[in-house]
């Protein structure tokens, strides 16, 4: 970054050479003048009035208009001359809480950047002194031919400086505030709050210039020889007299909105995640089917364990059976033998009988 200012802070009696460089910078499209008939450029040029000619920059300088017309030259030397201690030095004054200071005061932004070797142990020395402190360095300095205030801190590794205005340039608020007394309910009250809960909180870094990426659109469209976008037609807001029930809407948009942006999130996350996580998708399966493996072998191997003792039932089963039969048959057998010998008997009793007869 190219330094603005080269210069040294004065802490006490001790000095840091720094460089002024911008902390800032605009993004903004910048346009041209041009006559609208044939497009040809519209220039400034400098004039002088007395002899009517274009001057080069090397001829113009400096001068006050005093009330009477008449102009006073003031030269680069005189301004390089001036009586102060911060012609080119920022000389801090004062070290105060950083809650002091009104947000009305500040205005640029510049990086304070060590100039050279010597300067890094008293800068680091600065810096450290400020965060440990919790507060805020006041200083003033010199720069584009005024007197000005500034206000540094700690960003990072870095320290910023802020220009501040003058307490007596900040204007009081007087004639802003309604006049009428106006007396707010407790109800409404609780509502806002309720609209500032749902709305919460975002990150700044999300946050993006879109009138500048419309224009640079129309840029790129008119550069290409096409039709450049039309606005999108946008539904005029309807006049609410209840401020009731104006909030009673806004919170019920605002929680509509949060939470269509929190699905779009959620099912953008969840798409972006697939690519991500291929390597734990690939084995996230195989350790399903690792446990289904396991669970299946555990059940075949209970499967197997339990088959003998089926087969032991089974065969004590088949046992007991045979065993009955046997026994049946044994029954039988006896029971049969005995049939035999009566009817055996029976049989001899009979060809006695008819032998005695026969006799």
């Amino acid at each position: 970054m190219r330094s603005i200012w080269n210069g040294a802070i004065s802490f006490g009696l001790v000095s840091i050479p720094i460089k002024l460089v911008n902390a800032t910078e605009s993004h903004s499209v910048s346009f041209r003048q041009i006559h609208t008939e044939d497009g040809g450029r519209i220039r400034y040029r400098k004039v002088c009035e007395l002899e009517d000619r274009e001057v080069t920059q090397a001829e113009i300088g400096k001068a006050y208009e005093d009330a009477d017309g008449s102009m006073i030259p003031i030269t680069d030397e005189d301004l390089s001359q001036l009586p102060i201690p911060t012609a080119r030095t920022i000389e801090i004054v004062a070290f105060v809480p950083e809650d002091r200071i009104d947000p009305l005061q500040m205005g640029s932004a510049y990086y304070l950047a060590a100039s050279g070797a010597p300067a890094a142990k008293p800068y680091t020395l600065l810096r450290e002194a400020l965060k440990r402190s919790n507060r805020v360095a006041i200083a003033k300095f010199a720069l584009r031919g005024r007197e000005r205030l500034g206000m540094l801190r700690v960003v990072g590794d870095a320290i910023a400086m802020h220009g501040l205005l003058w307490p007596d340039e900040v204007r009081a608020p007087e004639g802003v505030a309604p006049e009428a007394g106006v007396t707010v309910r407790d109800q409404e009250l609780d509502l806002a709050d309720a609209l500032m809960d749902t709305l919460g909180e975002i990150d700044l870094d999300d946050l993006h210039d879109e009138y500048r990426e419309a224009v640079e659109e129309v840029i790129a469209a008119k550069a290409a020889g096409e039709r450049p976008p039309e606005a999108r037609e946008e539904a005029a807001p309807g006049k609410v007299l209840d401020l009731m029930a104006a909030l009673e809407s806004s919170v019920r948009a605002a929680r509509e909105s949060r939470d269509g942006e929190e699905a779009g999130a959620a099912e953008e996350a969840e798409v972006r995640s697939l690519p991500q996580h291929k390597t734990s998708s690939r084995h996230a399966p195989k350790e399903t089917g690792g446990k289904k493996s396991t669970s299946t072998a555990a059940k075949k191997t209970a499967a197997k364990k339990a088959e003998p003792k089926k087969s032991t039932a089974k065969s004590a089963g088949s046992a007991k059976k045979t065993a009955a039969r046997s026994t049946a048959k044994k029954t039988a057998a006896k029971s049969t033998g005995r049939g035999g010998d009566k009817t055996a008997a029976k049989s001899t009793a009979k060809k006695t009988a008819s032998r005695r007869r026969s006799a």
